[in-house]
């Protein structure tokens, strides 16, 4: 299998200044960032590395502290990177910047740059446009493409409405990484030789700290968010649900399996605590995982036939991977509650706000409370909402059908869904809905005007699995258990 790497360690700005007379604002430690980490992909990761700038002490090739590299010079070697001329496509690509990073405002429009040796502000000269970078990604033929950025302002390659983070073919997947938000500077140097971000990047990425001496996706993310939680540069990323092995190897090992363990639910869905074993719904789960980003989307409905798997998609699927698998930043702070509305909605509602590790009696305490707010309408389900100490509340109402089905009492349908949408309005990104519901129950939405619009607006259906699916979803439970079909 083909890695390639670009590894970009900057020093040297020497036009980067606040006045024409002003010391340039070069760097010291980004060239030795950027070193390290190519050794630790050539030595654990089996990537061929290019390295910008690059310098020859004897026959070992490596980042020159004192290079510069130009505009067009690293637009070029990304271009050659992810979208390279000729049949010789890597199945894996991975771009590594520590550097300056820009941000112009223009009209409040906002744009992140990576900066190159050549930029200069004040002559308009900014370096390489991250909005350019999103877009060759989304043109690239690279089925597994990684994107790490270590400097100020990196967290602008997420900021577009217009792109999903997610990808058009089915095999490909993209992993990104930025050291800080957008609006936030990255420290650069702690200790004269590593900057934050990239210490925690280079630690990771060693295969001898993990028991199996393997490093992917999922474990990189739990260790950067684990050592870099207390500080005030925040990284943000986007980690895909499929797995992209970075440093080491998998080994085959024999497991004893346990007696009585049926990987396979039948008719049962796939709970949260099922999740080993859910296989075949990794696209579908993903793109439930882009529609709910802070700042993308705050209602979804689910839609599909009867039996299609909506209900395990919800627990196994997109709870599982926000809640134990840092799909996004901060999703595990986030309080994700998923019910279904039975023969009395609203006391269904007041109901998911519990708290399972209270009392009995702070549970009635809770519940009293939490059904007085509800009885007032949108407005006090906004209060609840608002007086939560995480940062975003997920509602999930599965089986919305019973609306219709179970729930007999016309005006407490009428208030739970009033309330649910007004509340949505009232509450910004602190909260979002996710209504799962058969199909042939569309229409009876049409009466409520504007769950109907919301609905057409913000859907996504639950199709019958690929072929490659339903071979994903049949063999790979056995293989966690030593079997082969």
């Amino acid at each position: 299998m083909s890695r390639d790497a670009l590894v970009v360690g900057i020093n040297q700005y020497p036009f980067l200044k606040d006045t024409p007379t002003s010391k340039a604002k070069n760097l010291v430690s980004a060239a030795n960032n950027a070193e390290v980490i190519a050794q630790r992909l050539e030595e654990y990761g089996n990537f061929r590395v290019r390295r910008l700038p690059e310098t020859l002490q004897g026959e070992q090739r490596q980042v020159a502290s004192e290079g510069l590299v130009k505009s067009d010079t690293l637009e070029e070697a990304i271009i050659q990177l992810f979208n390279p001329v000729g049949a010789s496509i890597p199945e894996t690509a991975l771009l590594y910047f520590i550097g300056h990073g820009l941000r112009k405002n223009r009209g409040g429009v906002t744009e992140g740059f990576l900066a190159s040796s050549d930029v200069d502000p004040r002559k308009n000269q900014w370096g390489v446009s991250l909005r350019w970078l999103r877009e060759l990604l989304q043109k690239s033929p690279v089925k597994q493409q990684i994107v790490w950025l270590d400097c100020c302002y990196s967290g602008e390659l997420f900021n577009f409405a217009q792109a999903d983070l997610g990808t058009s073919l089915q095999e490909q997947t993209r992993f990104l990484i930025a050291a800080s938000r957008e609006f936030e500077l990255a420290e650069e140097d702690i200790d004269g030789k590593h900057g934050v971000f990239s210490k925690a990047l280079w630690q990771g990425l060693d295969p001898r700290q993990q028991p199996d001496g393997l490093v992917n996706n999922d474990k990189l993310i739990e260790y950067i968010a684990q050592t870099l939680k207390d500080i005030p540069q925040q990284p943000i990323w986007y980690n895909p649900n499929q797995e992209i092995i970075l440093t080491g190897e998998r080994e085959d090992i024999l497991i004893d399996i346990p007696d009585g363990v049926c990987p396979y639910k039948g008719l049962r869905f796939f709970e949260v605590a099922d999740a080993d074993y859910f296989y075949g719904r990794e696209l579908l789960t993903q793109k439930l995982i882009q529609s709910i980003q802070v700042g993308k989307g705050n209602f979804l409905a689910v839609l599909g036939v009867s039996g299609s798997g909506k209900s395990s998609l919800l627990r196994a699927g997109l709870i599982y991977q926000l809640q134990q698998q840092r799909r996004l930043p901060g999703t595990e702070e986030w309080k994700i509650r998923i019910f279904t509305p039975g023969e009395q909605p609203l006391i269904s509602l007041a109901t998911a706000f519990l708290d399972e590790s209270a009392t009995d009696i702070q549970r009635a305490e809770h519940l009293k409370i939490a059904e007085d707010a509800i009885n007032e309408g949108a407005t006090g389900l906004a209060r609840l909402i608002k007086a939560s100490r995480s940062p975003r509340t997920l509602l999930i109402v599965d089986q919305f059908e019973e609306i219709f089905t179970v729930c007999q009492n016309p005006s407490d349908r009428q208030q739970f869904i009033a309330s649910l949408l007004g509340a949505l309005q009232q509450t910004a990104d602190k909260l979002c809905l996710i209504f799962a519901m058969r199909d042939d129950f569309l229409g009876k939405c049409a009466a409520y005007h504007e769950l109907a619009d919301l609905i057409e607006s913000n859907l996504v259906m639950v199709t019958p699995m690929s072929v490659e699916e339903l071979q994903r979803a049949i063999r790979e439970p056995a293989a966690k258990l030593g079997r082969k079909i």
